[in-house]
């Protein structure tokens, strides 16, 4: 009897050994402090925007002019992350973004806003963050045995400052000015790049390939090899492709029309609660993904996903703060768990030498398209009604899962177990019965 009760502490224990470490710590509080601001700059921009006289569609371009940037340069960052310290590139692109944001506060601070300089700003934050975020990927397995519970803790983690930076930015806007959010945003880079200083990265696993050589022709050389092993993945490809639909539909007007009608017709601390709902909803999809192993991952996300359609929905329909509130919950909870088995997935199914690039390859086709919604999103919303615009990328939201579970190689790929990791892309011997089917 005791030793039956004794053996969830002692998995427990064991599960937690296989993700927390001192280095994983610093780069868990590297991650977790640079989302909470992130969080904060949407409601920043907006309110900020819509205080000097612009509309939906200043705040939808200087959106797009960030995501533009990256989706636009991720991929040579992939290819750098393969020949240079990817901890070293984490670093300079934090404070490169540090710089970025301490000058947009200065901007908002003296009352001198021009959305062209705003764009400006928000470009050269997207080149570094392109810089950043391939790094990101291959990161997580050096630093953890357990990838799963790795990725799940920080998607809780990113989802605890989902839920606090959008109130904390709405109360930073109602109290003091938009520039103290780009303050505080620009502080948030100054710790993330504190803790990657700090961090220790382990060596690359045994039979892990250097990057070909330096020069333009070995970069074209691993950015093309990057390119073939991206469609070799016939599910990795796949994904990406309906994701571009999701990206101009659903996401991309999204962020910039529940940002705008929300803040229009409610006030920024009503955007703030909404999108600290959105935040909470992530943390519970955060939580799932660490307790739930479904032996198919995507199908099981691509199944919670349909929740996302809750957010834009009942924003369209002009529901209540607390019924939309509600619905970025449940929207933040499909999201939440999907993108742990995606990222999961990408990291336990591809070879580490070539990691970075695919996950760069990965980011930009992911995001490809969402500076096109974002720039669209206005327009739209002009021609077409906010409302209906919203309502749209709700019932889209059902098209893009049904899509996702009609391709038999998203929803028949099999999850492949730690201990089987030194032999990415070939699935681990599991045994259906230990494994939660979804």
């Amino acid at each position: 009897m005791a030793g039956t009760a004794s053996q969830p502490v002692r998995d427990g224990a064991k599960a937690a050994r296989a993700v927390w470490s001192r280095d994983f710590a610093l780069f868990f509080t590297a991650r977790a402090v640079a989302r909470l601001g992130d969080t904060m700059l949407p409601v920043a921009l907006a309110a900020g925007l819509l205080q000097h006289g612009y509309g939906a569609g200043a705040v939808g371009l200087a959106m797009a002019s960030t995501a533009a940037a990256f989706a636009g340069l991720v991929v040579f960052g992939g290819v750098l992350a393969d020949h240079f310290s990817t901890r070293r590139l984490m670093i300079g692109a934090d404070l490169v973004r540090l710089g970025t944001q301490a000058l947009a506060a200065v901007l908002f601070f003296s009352g001198h806003v021009v959305l062209w300089q705003i764009c400006a700003i928000g470009f050269a934050n997207g080149v570094a963050s392109a810089v950043f975020q391939p790094g990101v990927a291959s990161t997580v397995p050096r630093l953890a045995a357990d990838i799963q519970g790795a990725n799940g803790a920080i998607r809780v983690a990113e989802s605890a400052a989902q839920l606090a930076g959008p109130a904390v930015a709405g109360l930073l806007v109602g109290f003091a000015s938009p520039g103290g959010v780009f303050a505080a945003h620009a502080t948030t880079y100054a710790v993330s790049a504190g803790c990657l200083l700090l961090l220790r990265l382990p060596p690359l696993p045994p039979g892990s390939r250097a990057a070909s050589g330096h020069g333009t022709r070995a970069f074209r050389a691993d950015l093309v090899q990057g390119w073939r092993e991206f469609l070799a993945r016939r599910w990795l490809w796949s994904v990406i492709v309906v994701w571009c639909v999701y990206m101009i539909a659903v996401w991309g007007p999204t962020v910039p029309l529940v940002a705008t009608e929300v803040v229009r017709e409610h006030g920024p601390r009503a955007y703030g609660l909404v999108n600290s709902a959105l935040g909470a909803g992530t943390v519970v999809g955060g939580l799932l993904a660490l307790r739930l192993r479904p032996l198919r991952m995507l199908r099981a996300g691509a199944i919670a996903l349909v929740g996302f359609a809750a957010f834009p929905a009942s924003v369209g329909a002009g529901l209540g703060v607390p019924a939309m509130a509600a619905g970025a919950a449940v929207a933040g909870a499909g999201m939440s768990f999907w993108g742990v088995m995606w990222a999961t997935s990408v990291q336990t199914q591809v070879p580490p030498d070539v990691l970075n690039r695919i996950h760069a390859y990965d980011v930009a086709g992911s995001l490809a398209m969402m500076p096109v919604g974002q720039a669209l999103a206005g327009p739209a919303a002009a021609a077409l009604g906010a409302g209906h615009v919203l309502l749209g990328a709700g019932a889209i939201s059902f098209f893009v899962c049904a899509s996702l579970l009609l391709i038999p190689a998203v929803r028949g790929l099999v999850r492949v177990e730690p201990a089987a990791a030194g032999s990415r892309g070939t699935p681990a011997a599991t045994a259906p019965s230990r494994a939660r089917k979804c």
